[in-house]
């Protein structure tokens, strides 16, 4: 269409524009690519873009000059679709982890009294249990630092990839185990690669995922160990020690069939000056052309860009400000989710069963006990990025409280007092234990991984999520480890009033303290780190 020069077209874009400006709709810059379409050729550049009421995009260049062009070929709707099967896939890392941890339920009050059709000499004693179940976490110290280093060397999905080696090696060490010193090494070894999914799962999901899924990718974690842990429940009571190792070491071998199909992720790929792979992994997830996630491509080079002039040791991690608060607040979140005392919960799982004299035999309630689990947690990935992170951590923080508390006060009654409960309100032990692990599994069971993914810049990425997850997992050996000696000097009651207090300030904490990530990018929560509260300009809110 040619350009005028009267003074009636003068005046009528005037009006345009007037009219222009007061409507209200969202600008998205067509990304330059190397294509050959018109939208994407170089003097588009810098130019105007508005919508008349026919459905077409009115492209207004630097010589005044109107071109039409139709929406949809601008802009493409996509799916995230991939990004789910993506994320599930990669959780099925997570899920090996909770059939590991879950193995212990079953198999160790069968250890204790007898090993028949097992390959042990002899039946391992109550400090033996212990160490079996603890030294998981010892495996997960160390793990998490060498999973952050291979995740930055090699690329997240082959870092995660390689956890199936891990994973297997426990397995033989556990099927061979002739001596109790073996399991411990079996379990070094699993806690070792289970440190992998910690680590690297969160780092994944959240580099994959649009900022609209992210919180639902995030919370998979969490899903997919709590159906893990089911299936150690479910399956461990009915078959033998040998059958069931089988079972449990054909997990990872699953997680690498469907895992190693997926995309790498493009934050890796573009760090690693693979833009091009990156390009074509982004156009994959997102279902949409590759010319169409060129500018997501170019924002993440420059997010990475900046990271990499500001690239940091773990003794400068401390120095700057907004990286010290990210890793504090992320390594806080995990220490707050072990001191709620879901180890040691689901470790007198059986204890407080009995206690209640529940006709339920054991194997059963602890299988209702995993199915909540699983139904709690996946309640998380549909609700979170409606409601928020937060409004879910203070819901699962007072849950946690008030059940603890019953907890209490059931045993302070029943120890201390030596009243007859289990004839009044007996059933009261099983009601708070199902009530705490549902609240557990909504909010601080999947959502400090969630965060953890979300709030780490590029360049810190690595080495603060192995810092918070050691800081996880360190309090996961000594609670676990410490927790049945601090129960027989102070009683059980003392032990669950505690973990209400510390639940108490993790509310606390994530009310005055923590900021809200739902729908923010990367550089709104890092800006709201430093105290910045200016507007944001896309949404019209305070960040």
């Amino acid at each position: 269409m040619a350009p005028t020069h009267g003074d009636e077209e003068i005046e009528g874009r005037y009006k345009e524009r007037k009219a222009y400006k007061e409507r209200s709709y969202a600008y998205s810059p067509v990304p330059a690519s190397g294509g050959s379409t018109a939208v994407h050729d170089s003097t588009t550049l810098g130019k105007r873009f508005g919508e008349n009421g026919a459905g077409q995009t009115r492209l207004l260049g630097s010589n005044g000059v109107h071109v039409e062009c139709p929406v949809n070929k601008m802009t493409e709707k996509g799916s995230t679709k991939l990004q789910y099967i993506a994320a599930g896939a990669a959780n099925m890392a997570s899920m090996a982890a909770g059939v590991m941890m879950g193995w212990t339920s079953p198999v160790l009050p069968q250890l204790m009294k007898s090993v028949a059709n097992t390959p042990l000499d002899k039946p391992i004693t109550a400090d033996d249990n212990t160490w079996i179940g603890s030294l998981v976490a010892i495996g997960a110290v160390i793990g998490c630092f060498v999973a952050g280093v291979l995740a930055d060397k090699i690329g997240r999905k082959y870092t995660l990839l390689s956890s199936t080696v891990l994973y297997l090696i426990g397995w033989a060490l556990i099927a061979s185990a002739g001596v109790v010193y073996q399991l411990y090494a079996a379990r070094v070894v699993l806690g070792f690669g289970m440190a992998f999914a910690f680590t690297v799962v969160p780092m994944y999901c959240g580099e994959i995922a649009e900022i609209s899924v992210r919180g639902a990718l995030g919370s998979f974690l969490q899903l997919f160990i709590t159906i893990g842990l089911l299936y150690s429940y479910a399956i461990g009571p009915y078959v033998s020690y040998t059958a069931f190792w089988i079972l449990c070491a054909i997990v990872p071998v699953v997680f690498f069939g469907c895992f190693v199909t997926m995309p790498e992720s493009p934050y890796y790929l573009i760090k690693v000056n693979k833009k091009d792979q990156a390009i074509a992994a982004l156009a994959r997830l997102r279902g949409k052309s590759e010319a169409s996630v060129q500018k997501e491509a170019d924002e993440i080079q420059a997010e990475l860009d900046e990271a990499a002039r500001n690239e940091v040791s773990i003794v400068e991690l401390f120095k700057n400000k907004v990286n010290l608060k990210a890793t504090l607040y992320t390594s806080l979140l995990a220490a707050f989710q072990q001191l709620s005392g879901i180890n040691v919960v689901l470790f007198y799982m059986e204890t407080i069963f009995i206690s209640a004299k529940s006709s339920l035999p054991t194997p059963i309630a602890t299988i209702i006990v995993g199915v909540v689990q699983v139904l709690a947690s996946g309640v998380t990935p549909v609700v979170v990025d409606r409601l928020g992170r937060k409004m879910l951590l203070i819901f699962s923080g007072v849950g946690e409280i008030v059940t603890l508390i019953a907890l209490g006060i059931y045993f302070y009654m029943q120890d201390a007092q030596n009243l007859p409960v289990s004839d009044t309100i007996g059933m009261l032990p099983v009601v708070s234990l199902v009530i705490f692990i549902a609240t557990y599994s909504v909010g601080w069971g999947p959502l400090p991984w969630t965060v953890m993914g979300e709030m780490l810049a590029a360049n810190v990425k690595s080495k603060a999520s192995s810092l918070a997850v050691c800081a996880c997992w360190l309090l996961a050996f000594f609670i676990t480890k410490f927790s049945s000696s601090l129960s027989s000097a102070f009683g059980n009651y003392t032990l669950y009033w505690v973990f209400a207090a510390f639940c108490v300030i993790s509310v606390t904490f994530t009310i005055i303290v923590l900021p809200e990530t739902k729908g923010k990018s990367l550089a709104q929560i890092q800006s709201e780190l430093g105290g910045d509260s200016s507007p944001d300009f896309e949404s019209g809110r305070k960040m």
